[in-house]
């Protein structure tokens, strides 16, 4: 496969992974309890009773994320219960996710990662945590371990809301060919296989991906390429492997639109007003891993760069030449982990202990923006390089206490460094930003514990407290100068602390009901975000969220599973203000639903609906988005080495809508100055219809 932008650069890094976290650990333990029956069907998910340390934690494997109707890859992520993943704006972009009560943007307070290595962006061009999932290649992922909340000693930055780590696939019983073709010129091959090099495994995974969307001004022109180079052995009494990825895409962008202009029939919803906003973007990693019965220890390096232009107000700034900008990131991460294990006793209670150091580095080469029109640079906003290090420390012990009471408690030492420098001297404004430069340095301690009690075989009960925290754009830590209007603008605090609560419960019932309850509280100092659109700093509120979720997943017979999942959230700032206290954007309800099944005939599907409640869009509530309701169905039937699939994606061919936000912006021939504050969304796809052969070689 070729990608156009840069060959495959080859990076060496040292890295660890998770082994013996809580998810990972429980998942090695599942995997040694034998199972009732050798089909796995959708949601006949591992109980983790004896293994987890809240009733937030889970994993979904691979049987289960096959069966899934996805619209985009991004997705993926909505196997976390709870978790809703939309778009505003072209499909090469990160998705939105919202999650308790958060909507964390492209993925602030929610960490996420590959086989150890990081997928949050800090002080991102676009937004701090930034989160692309579309270098993954889906058939390629074995497992996603996730936790919710903040309780958990080996998660530092971005991981409030909590994280899920994705595993990818080592060695393959069989090859893997798919063709899918679809409307509004969807196409997309796949090709996975692992070959036995007689010292070990060589899996590899190829993606090409076309769609040219729905919209009736553009052509979004996706053209979208994976690859995946995976080598496993057995090295030294242990477990070796060491992963090249590859990704390239270019695409252009149908963002949100105002609701006054398909009121006044200037667009209708599937309209646009700027169709020369798009990105391209590219990310190339090479990883390496041992790791034994007590050993981890791992090592990755990625080059990744994105351009990304965009027009949310379109002639609010400037009414000649429009509103559009660039957004620019490129840059190098390196970093590893190394973690060591062992068991041992104390008074005669059995303790689990795990030690562990993470360390990253961001060597931000720019990281900026810049005014556009029809992607054309007119001049810099802002353009800075960053260099961005942090180094961790933590340790956690399980003890157990008797035979049906135990403990988890875990400290984190956490150390950042900061040195931005300003990339230009004067701005397209005409301001001075040559002194927007400097250093600064934080480090955080955090202390998590949970008590875990074993009612019986069947039911376990949680109590969890943690104190977690995200990383803020290391542009806003440093004083400067306001790339706008030239004022001095003081510095941030580089780290924004959150503490959380949880009491849960969860059941494994005859192995064939399991369900989990988790009653939360999250609290955060103050969500200070750097704005990338406007090029400075804001700070927010002090926050309070709080919530009930429960999950049940039931298998109805050997082949039919019914699954449920809610999530209720109350989400206000906790400082009054005449403003309001209500959180943009955070819903109170979402309800995900699916009934799967699998035939021995070789007939199976699935049917899913979400449903997201309507959400805030102002402080003071008086503005609201209207709730979204979406079903995906899958239909397909498997012939020896055959399967033919077909998806009917929004299958009631819903117009709710994927996003709402509400802010000001001004059409070409208003004259409001200040522009007119108006809804603006993006509507979820239309119905469409995609068909798939793959052939098991």
């Amino acid at each position: 496969m070729y990608f156009h932008k840069k060959p495959i650069a080859l990076y060496i890094a040292v890295f660890v992974s998770a082994t013996g976290t809580p998810q990972v650990f429980a998942a090695e333990q599942a995997q040694k309890t034998p199972e009732v029956e050798t089909l796995i069907i959708e949601h006949q998910r591992n109980s983790l009773i004896g293994t987890a340390v809240s009733a937030s934690q889970g994993e979904i494997n691979a049987d289960e994320i096959a069966i899934r109707p996805m619209l985009r890859s991004g997705e993926i992520l909505e196997w976390v219960p709870g978790m809703v993943v939309t778009q505003h704006s072209g499909s090469g972009k990160a998705n939105q996710y919202f999650l308790r009560g958060f909507n964390l943007d492209h993925g602030t307070d929610f960490a996420t990662s590959i086989d150890g290595m990081p997928i949050n962006m800090r002080t991102h061009g676009h937004g701090q945590g930034y989160t692309d999932l579309n270098f993954v290649i889906p058939e390629t992922i074995e497992r996603i371990a996730y936790n919710k909340g903040s309780y958990y000693p080996e998660v530092g930055d971005f991981s409030g809301a909590g994280s899920a780590n994705m595993l990818t696939q080592s060695k393959l019983e069989q090859g893997h060919l798919e063709l899918s073709l679809g409307q509004d010129n969807y196409q997309r091959l796949v090709v996975t296989d692992s070959v036995d090099t007689g010292s070990g495994s060589l899996l590899f995974g190829i993606e090409a991906n076309r769609y040219d969307g729905p919209w009736t001004d553009i052509n979004e022109d996706v053209d979208k390429r994976n690859l995946l180079l995976k080598y496993s052995s057995e090295l030294s009494g242990g477990k070796f492997s060491i992963t090249g990825m590859a990704y390239d895409n270019t695409w252009n962008s149908a963002d949100q639109i105002p609701q006054r202009a398909v009121e006044q029939g200037l667009i209708n919803e599937l309209g646009s007003l700027d169709t020369t906003v798009g990105g391209e973007s590219s990310r190339y990693s090479l990883s390496a891993q041992w790791q034994n019965e007590h050993v981890n220890v791992s090592f990755y390096a990625i080059n990744y760069d994105l351009n990304l232009w965009s027009n949310f107000t379109y002639y609010l700034d400037d009414p000649v030449n429009g509103d559009q900008f660039e957004q620019v990131d490129e840059r190098l991460i390196y970093g590893g982990q190394a973690s060591y294990q062992f068991a041992n006793t104390i008074s005669d209670m059995a303790v689990q202990h795990k030690f562990g150091v993470q360390w990253r580095v961001d060597d931000i080469d720019e990281v900026g923006l810049y005014r556009s029109q029809a992607r054309l640079r007119s001049g810099a906003v802002r353009s800075d390089a960053v260099d961005e290090q942090s180094v961790s420390l933590y340790w956690q012990g399980q003890i157990q206490l008797s035979n049906d009471l135990r403990t988890q408690l875990g400290v984190r030492y956490d150390r950042f460094d900061f040195d931005v420098a300003s990339l230009i001297d004067t701005n397209v404004y005409g301001i001075d930003l040559s002194g927007n430069r400097g250093t600064e340095n934080d480090d955080k301690t955090s202390v998590k514990a949970s008590v875990i009690y074993t009612l019986n075989d069947e039911w376990e009960s949680y109590l969890s407290v943690g104190q977690g925290f995200h990383s803020n754009d290391a542009r806003g830590t440093i004083r400067q100068v306001d790339p706008l209007d030239g004022n001095t603008l003081a510095p941030v605090d580089p780290l924004v602390s959150s503490l959380g609560y949880e009491l849960g419960l969860r059941a494994n019932i005859n192995e064939r009901f399991n369900t989990s309850v988790a009653l939360w509280i999250l609290k955060l100092d103050s969500e200070l975000l750097f704005v990338g659109d406007a090029g400075n700093t804001e700070a927010s509120r002090a926050s309070k969220r709080q919530g009930l979720e429960l999950t049940g997943y039931y298998r109805i017979n050997k082949h039919v599973t019914f699954d449920l999942e809610y999530a209720f959230t109350e989400a206000e700032f906790t400082d009054f203000s005449e403003d309001g206290n209500d959180i943009p954007g955070a819903i109170n309800h979402v309800l995900q639903s699916g009934l799967s099944a699998v035939y021995d005939n070789g007939l199976f599907g699935s049917l899913r609906l979400r449903y997201f409640g309507k959400r805030p869009l102002i402080e003071d509530a008086s503005v609201e988005s209207d709730p979204t309701t979406v079903a995906n169905l899958r239909v397909g039937y498997s012939y020896n080495n055959l399967t033919f699939k077909l998806d009917l994606l929004n299958l009631f061919d819903s117009n709710d809508h994927d996003i709402d936000y509400f802010y000001a912006s001004r059409l070409a021939g208003e004259t409001e100055l200040d522009g007119i504050e108006d809804i603006h969304y993006h509507v979820i796809e239309p119905r469409t219809v995609r068909a798939s052969v793959s052939w098991a070689f």
